[in-house]
């Protein structure tokens, strides 16, 4: 499957793809985060019938409308490159990783085609109550939207419900649920979804602190930053709650990842979580014996807590997921080279077993199955000809993990500031607050793809964990073609974030309608 194909093909099919899927994550969290704002506002307004939050409600709405539909553009053309450029990927595991998403698109997505158009459009040709009724359901759909796409995303994490058929030579899903309502499923759902209300939050706080700066509408400006920062505060937490769930998912089920992300080389009973640290750069391979780090502040026990429920838990390193021999629940485990080897068999079983299909050898048939079974859960392995291809870029995880927690923390303090001041009357003088909130906007989308990478660099070289790695997984095409395609994407990509840009920029720079 891999001899032949280009190093360069699989490089420029891999950057397209992520391309894409940075573009398209500029505006899925802000569709989650700032419709529910919108919703909270309206809410308000059926309750007091206040024209006041009417206007407010329209306003979050116009720029809920603008970023909602080039979002959904690019989402489009994320899901057709899973045929185009990973034909082999959607062939190995189509019958599972299709149901999510088709449901996504029958349900969720429907679900938002419907009711999105009496929200916009049905003010005052509908009763309150069933415009207000469209715009929860609007978000609830999109939020099942983001549901069933995390629900996939999360199965290439930790494949689970399926077995193999080697017939067909395709994963075949025989419990839904399991597929479903995953550990790492649900987690994944609930932080992914928590960081985009916080980035919703960040936005409104930012864009009615610009008001302030330009002292106007200041009623709607300051209201509008209360409702931001409670809902950016109760969010924050329940993110970091998450967070907890995410490091113990990790530290379960993608132990390299963990390892990555910590720049943990040697594993050991009690390990320290590096808080701040700078990486050696000097540090070329797992066992060169350079120190990983130039200097680090860690905070003792922590990443053992975190992952194992246990201070004092042994943790494994990266060389020691190489190396193999440290104790785990299944037992002690075994090398990256052994793993490799039982792939190769489990490869080879299965080719073994084609022919004996067609050379109708009923015993050859039970003997090669039998040994593809027992060496399944290593396949991918099969394709690694180097162990060190199992290790992901370990500076960029372990920086972009820091990036996203600290950032996350960052945010946490500001909406406390600004609850604090806003509960004394006092945030319309601080100046400097104001402007440290709009210039968080940035900051809010480098966390949310920060927090993207540290998930998808870190389970490196899979595109399915310990089934298919990467090299696998792409479509037999010409690098030429891919090349061409990438830049087509980047400068269209680029407009649409150009054009929504502006229009957002001049939605907000004529404001709500409401009288000063």
């Amino acid at each position: 499957m891999t001899e032949n194909l280009d190093s360069s093909l699989v490089d420029w099919s891999r950057a397209q793809f992520a391309l894409t899927a940075i573009y398209h994550w500029l505006f899925v969290p802000l569709t989650l985060g700032l419709g529910i704002v919108m919703a909270v506002m309206e809410t308000i307004y059926y309750r007091t019938g206040k024209e006041f939050w009417k206007e407010t409600a329209k306003f979050w709405m116009k720029l809920f409308g603008i970023n909602f539909a080039i979002g959904v553009a690019t989402g489009l053309i994320l899901e057709f490159e899973f045929g185009t450029n990973w034909s082999n990927y959607s062939w190995f595991v189509g019958d599972i990783f299709g149901a999510p998403l088709a449901i996504e698109g029958i349900l969720a997505f429907f679900m938002e085609a419907t009711f999105i158009a009496v929200m916009f459009f049905g003010w005052n040709k509908v009763s309150r109550g069933a415009h207000l009724a469209s715009t929860w359901l609007t978000i609830t759909g999109a939020t099942l939207s983001a549901f069933w796409i995390l629900v996939a995303n999360a199965w290439m994490q930790y494949p689970i419900g399926m077995q193999f058929n080697p017939d067909t030579v395709r994963n075949e899903m025989f419990d839904f649920w399991a597929v479903a309502f995953s550990p790492v499923a649900i987690n994944k759902f609930l932080h992914t979804v928590l960081s985009a209300w916080v980035l919703g939050a960040v936005f409104v706080v930012g864009v009615s602190s610009w008001f302030l700066l330009r002292n106007r509408q200041r009623q709607f400006a300051t209201e509008s930053i209360k409702i931001g920062a409670i809902f950016g505060l109760v969010s924050s937490v329940l993110l970091m709650w998450t967070g907890d769930g995410s490091a113990y998912c990790v530290g379960q089920y993608q132990p390299m990842k963990l390892a990555a992300m910590e720049g943990l080389y040697k594993g050991s009973n009690g390990v320290e979580l590096v808080a701040v640290g700078v990486l050696n750069p000097s540090k070329k391979a797992y066992n060169d014996n350079e120190d990983p780090f130039i200097g680090k502040i860690g905070i003792p026990k922590l990443l053992s807590l975190l992952t194992e429920r246990d201070p004092n838990a042994f943790v494994p390193g990266i060389g020691d997921l190489i190396d193999g021999g440290y104790p785990s629940g299944d037992g002690v485990t075994i090398s990256a080279q052994e793993k490799m080897a039982r792939g190769r068999l489990a490869i080879q079983a299965m080719a073994d077993y084609r022919k004996a299909v067609k050379a109708g050898d009923e015993t050859a048939m039970q003997t090669s199955r039998s040994t593809l079974e027992e060496n399944f859960r290593y396949f991918g392995y099969g394709y690694i000809k180097d162990p060190a291809e199992l290790i992901p870029p370990v500076a960029l995880t372990f920086y972009s993990f820091r990036v996203m927690v600290g950032l996350g923390l960052f945010f946490m303090l500001i909406f406390v500031l600004v609850l604090v001041l806003g509960r004394k009357e006092q945030i319309t003088k601080h100046r400097w607050l104001q402007k440290v909130s709009l210039w968080s906007i940035p900051l809010a989308y480098i966390a949310s793809q920060a927090g993207w990478v540290v998930a998808e660099v870190g389970r490196q070289p899979w595109v399915i964990q310990d089934l298919m790695p990467t090299g696998a997984a792409v479509s037999k095409l010409s690098t030429g073609s891919v090349q061409l395609t990438f830049f087509l994407f980047l400068v269209l990509f680029t407009i649409l974030l150009i054009a929504e840009i502006g229009i957002m920029t001049k939605a907000i720079k004529k404001g709500p309608e409401i009288s000063e």
